[in-house]
């Protein structure tokens, strides 16, 4: 296979060509990319100046396409950043009619874009809204939480909220949907003692309902923990037959774990044990197994001794 052999000469010509080819393509796309272009952004819509006396419900998405005019370079990159990511929307309108109409705001929207961009319209232009009454509702709060404790060390009795409960506003038929309400989830590590702190309540997804207070305060009860034993006598229960039932044994060990100041506090009252008889007329069973059936949430249960009962029904 033979090869042109180029002159010192015409290398030279040859360079020179692809030098000037390479610097015109690059002239003409940064004339091209510096020309102005329509694109489409989707956008996510944020409401402001929402009706106090009327409850509403968006009949559309949240999310709007923007005809966006800006340069080439713009459009270039439009797809591995979008911006705004979101644009406000004010709702004062709604006090007056059920819908809303961007054209008559495109001129506070653009103020929220950067400089050299410009919003020339909005799919869709109007935004219908539904309505209902504006209903209020006392919901209880529930604390999302991941607590780690220094060894041996635990929660000693109930988490208190304050105020333990929220009040939520908003149209009845989405009201009645909640029953109760979280927190951000409340993180703390190495806990060793009783702890007083704040939480914020769960953000509010849905904008036509509002929340009030946005946060509670958080009492954490933290003790050390040592191990108590107690010998709790066994109950019968399901005894429907009245049968004469003897247990071998009749008590069991309970050990566990509880807080220093719970303690003295903490004996045979606060836990019961039982046997089901339904274990033998319906299981046939040969022994009873021992199920604990109150016992203190703030103790912590290591074993029962035995957890299979032997019995003798007597005739």
């Amino acid at each position: 296979m033979s090869f042109i052999k180029l002159t010192k000469v015409e290398r030279k010509r040859f360079l020179l060509l692809i030098a000037c080819l390479v610097a015109a393509i690059c002239a003409w796309l940064f004339l091209a990319l510096n020309n102005k272009y329509v694109y489409t952004a989707k956008t996510e819509l944020i409401y402001k100046d929402e009706p106090q006396k009327k409850a509403f419900k968006a009949l559309q998405p949240d999310v709007v396409d923007l005809q966006v005019e800006g340069t080439g370079w713009q459009l270039l990159f439009s797809r591995l950043r979008i911006k705004p990511q979101s644009i406000t929307v004010s709702l004062e309108k709604l006090n007056n009619r059920s819908y809303i109409l961007f054209t008559e705001q495109l001129s506070q929207i653009n103020k929220q874009l950067e400089t050299s961009q410009k919003i020339i319209s909005v799919k869709p232009d109007t935004l219908y809204f539904d309505f209902s009454k504006r209903t209020n509702k006392r919901v209880q709060v529930k604390l999302i939480k991941k607590f780690s404790f220094v060894k041996q060390y635990g929660l000693s009795g109930e988490i208190q909220l304050k105020p333990s409960y929220v009040n939520i506003s908003g149209p009845q038929e989405e009201l009645a949907k909640i029953t109760y309400w979280v927190t951000d989830t409340l993180k703390l590590d190495d806990l060793q003692h009783t702890t007083n702190t704040r939480v914020a309540i769960k953000q509010n997804n849905l904008n036509n309902i509002s929340i009030y207070p946005s946060s509670v305060s958080v009492k954490i009860p933290i003790d050390e923990f040592t191990e108590k034993t107690l010998e709790i006598p066994l109950k019968i229960i399901n005894n429907t037959d009245f049968l004469n039932i003897k247990l071998y044994p009749k008590k069991v060990k309970i050990t566990f774990l509880v807080a220093l100041s719970n303690y003295q506090e903490v004996d045979e009252d606060f836990v019961e044990a039982v046997v089901d008889v339904n274990e033998w007329k319906q299981l046939k069973h040969q022994s009873f197994t021992v199920k604990i059936t109150r016992f203190p949430d703030y103790c912590k249960l290591i074993n029962v001794i035995p957890n299979k009962i032997n019995f003798i029904i007597e005739k």
